[in-house]
């Protein structure tokens, strides 16, 4: 087992077995509050939640986040996934594809993904510092063709390096890179954190940059930090861990991050970041997002087989149609406009930073 191999293996333990939530920090999302209509004027059954995205109908706005590959446990996972977003019409990721490149051996743990689902919406993974490798297009275009990749998603995650005892902290250039990225490749870019949110600044360099879609990723869910933290603590490495344990909840909530972004630029915008239950994905939609993602509440289910993953998904499925009815949106455009009121720490952070969250109290569905 490669370096890059073990270091998998260990996050996919970790997540599955140790406290890695976020402790001190929420997603913001407790602070967003749909309006109730006691005249609804909507047909459950008639929801509409089908969208489209990059030339590809969604079912509903949900996809699987990346999570894993590369590991003998992650064939299992992505197989699940693949075939529960295959037969319900959403879409997936993969984890990190570096250990692939690093071993070929290790491709078949995310190939299995489009074996599994030859027509759902794939997403290649590609990490942030490995752009700055001089064969960076060619790598690019490896990890597309392995799973045939109908987007690339490029992922930042600094907080997650800056606490890894061999992580890639060397970011200069990745911004000038990812430009060169997108002339590169024929299909949608899609640039994302992991776990720390998208600031609005950055938000507008990316949209300059040509970027498809960004996908926030915010904080307020699994930690990286404190992933690594669990990590250093058994190798005995007490830097590592003091960092980990300082930076566990660093980051901007979900639900901040997501309106920052969407406030700042006009392309697509993707929602994830510690989304829990269907009420989630329709505050999410309603804030602007596209599509809504989540990773870690799969994970177990995708150990025990397809069945569970589709069980998961269409529990969140349900619980979006019938926010959905409540709030008297009769499609996924229409809850774009419902009226929402946001309140607390989401509220103060918004107006510091020079947004109005009165704003979306006094929308129309159109």
């Amino acid at each position: 087992m490669n370096r890059t191999e073990e270091r998998k293996a260990d996050h996919l333990r970790i997540c599955l077995e140790e406290d890695v939530e976020a402790s001190n920090i929420t997603t913001g999302f407790e602070d967003i509050n749909l309006i109730h209509r006691a005249l609804p004027e909507v047909n459950r059954d008639e929801i509409d939640l089908t969208t489209s995205l990059f030339n590809h109908k969604f079912s509903a706005p949900i996809i699987v986040e990346g999570m894993t590959g590369g590991t003998a446990r992650a064939l299992k996972i992505n197989a699940s996934i693949a075939e529960a977003v295959e037969d319900l019409g959403l879409g997936m990721g993969v984890g990190s594809q570096r250990a692939a490149i690093e071993d070929p051996t290790l491709e078949d743990t995310f190939k299995i993904a489009r074996d599994k689902a030859p027509r759902a919406f794939l997403m290649a993974n590609l990490g942030g510092p490995q752009l700055l490798r001089r064969d960076y297009v060619k790598l690019a275009e490896r990890i597309i063709d392995m799973i045939e990749a109908d987007a690339l998603t490029i992922h930042l995650n600094p907080l997650q390096e800056a606490v890894q005892p061999e992580g890639e902290t060397n970011y200069k250039g990745v911004l000038e890179r990812i430009t060169k990225i997108v002339e590169a490749v024929d299909i949608p870019v899609i640039v994302k954190e992991t776990g720390a949110g998208i600031a609005a600044e950055e938000a507008k360099m990316l949209e300059r940059a040509g970027v498809s879609a960004i996908d926030v990723a915010g904080a307020g869910d699994t930690s990286w930090a404190a992933v690594e933290y669990h990590r250093a603590k058994t190798r005995g490495n007490n830097l590592a861990e003091s960092l980990g344990r300082t930076l566990w909840d660093w980051g901007i909530p979900t639900a901040i991050s997501l309106i920052e972004v969407v406030e700042s630029v006009d392309i697509p915008v993707i929602a994830s970041g510690g989304i829990r239950s269907g009420k989630d994905v329709a505050k999410a939609l309603a804030l602007g997002a596209s599509l809504v993602g989540f990773a870690s509440p799969i994970l177990s289910p995708a150990l025990e087989g397809p069945e569970s993953v589709k069980s998961y998904l269409n529990l969140m499925i349900t619980h979006l149609r019938n926010v959905m009815f409540l709030v008297g949106a009769s499609s996924i455009e229409n809850l774009r406009y419902v009226p929402l009121v946001i309140t607390g720490r989401t509220a103060e952070w918004l107006r510091v930073r020079g947004f109005n969250p009165e704003s979306y109290a006094k929308r129309r569905i159109e």
